[in-house]
């Protein structure tokens, strides 16, 4: 589970083959393919964007409530931050369309997405409250419900996603 120290993990740690009851890679593709959608694709015609009802938009608002409270809590909700998570969320839009059974998942697969892009551009993200080695705190479960922040350093719930701040 060294992701979050900098270290890569494999697709079986990441969630990244078919997701539960066969549906579409969490990281991107449906199949588990292993190529995802960028996030900045824009949407193609026919690819399910004009079925995007008010439960999936409900879903997407939701999860993207809670990650830029967890960035706010932790001062780097800056324009430039706020756009990795949007880009974020138009990718799991997709993604969501594509596997509508996966919806409790999205608010932790979006914090995850946006912690890897995070790490891409400005080091590691939510750094450990606990501990004074810096490390970042990890998204758990990996995929499924109720996602919450851990310090895997102690394995100790630091808060749940969207409590940072509290």
């Amino acid at each position: 589970m060294g992701r979050m120290d900098g270290g890569t993990s494999g697709p079986e740690e990441r969630g990244h083959a078919d997701g539960p009851g066969g549906g579409p890679d969490p990281g991107g593709a449906p199949g588990g393919s292993g190529e995802s959608r960028g996030f900045g694709d824009a949407q193609e015609p026919g690819d399910g964007a004009e079925a995007a009802g008010p439960g999936l938009e409900a879903v997407m608002h939701g999860a993207r409530a809670l990650v830029l409270a967890d960035l706010a809590a932790r001062g780097v909700a800056e324009p430039e931050v706020v756009s990795l998570l949007e880009d974020a969320v138009s990718s799991r839009r997709w993604w969501l369309r594509q596997w509508p059974d996966g919806a409790p998942y999205v608010p932790g697969l979006l914090a995850q997405d946006v912690q890897d892009a995070l790490l891409e551009t400005r080091g590691r993200w939510p750094l450990c409250p606990r501990c004074e080695e810096p490390h970042a705190l990890a998204v758990e479960p990996e995929l499924g419900e109720d996602p919450h922040w851990v310090c895997e350093a102690r394995g100790d719930a630091v808060a749940p996603l969207g409590s940072l701040g509290a």
